[in-house]
Formats: structure tokens, C-alpha cells, sequence
């Protein structure tokens, strides 16, 4: 693929077009190899976090609006029933399960013992 307006595309010219980038890429870059570690499925849903975020900020909101709770098992009741409400027919469990399966099984062998592998 040929470089646009006559740029080349070697690090030393991205360095001296872009010395920030550079600096914030090779600072950042310990944090980013164990990234790498992970199966490709991981990775994917490592970056893809719509999902994630969106579940993340419905279960913030349901518990930020009750405030408090007088046992661990209410604040998981709620949390359970934040998740219930997401797909409260269950029509979609063969969708997501068809998504993440791969995922699901790549966490499964990652942190053997932390997660169940999916059986469908």
C-alpha cells in the first residue's frame, strides 16, 4: 500500500510528524504487551466493551438509585434482577451465548477454575 501525500511510513518519519504519538506509544507499551498475552477471543472482547459498559451502567443506576442496602444478599438480589431485566423473556440467551461462546471458553482455559466453560 503506497503511504498518502508522499509520506513514508517508517517510524522515523511517524517521529518526527508525530513525536507525542510516539512517546505515549513507547510509555504505554508495558501496559499494552500483556494485552498480546491473550487468545485472540479475549482480546476481542477486552476491546469490544459496548456491551460491558452498557451492563456496567444499568447495574450503577439501579444501585445509586436504591442508595443502601442492609445485606450483600439484597445488593446481589437487585444486581440479579438488573441482569433478569436486560432479557426478561429469554429469547436472546441463544444469541449471546452464540457470541461470547468462544470468549467464554478462551476465559475458561485463561483463569481455569475462576469461570465454567459454556455447554452449548
Amino acid at each position: 500500500m503506497k503511504p498518502r501525500n508522499g509520506s513514508s511510513s517508517s517510524p522515523t518519519s511517524w517521529g518526527e510528524r508525530y513525536p507525542a504519538v510516539i512517546r505515549l506509544w513507547e510509555n504505554a507499551w508495558a501496559e499494552f504487551t500483556p494485552f498480546l498475552d491473550y487468545s485472540p477471543e479475549i482480546r476481542k472482547i477486552i476491546y469490544s466493551t459496548n456491551a460491558v459498559e452498557s451492563l456496567h451502567a444499568r447495574m450503577r443506576r439501579a444501585t445509586r438509585a436504591r442508595g443502601h442496602f442492609p445485606t450483600e444478599q439484597a445488593a446481589l438480589k437487585c444486581l440479579y434482577m438488573v441482569v433478569r431485566s436486560l432479557d426478561p423473556t429469554g429469547t436472546g440467551r441463544r444469541r449471546w451465548t452464540r457470541r461470547w461462546k468462544a470468549a467464554l471458553n478462551a476465559f475458561a482455559i485463561t483463569f481455569e477454575g475462576r469461570i465454567l466453560p459454556t455447554d452449548n
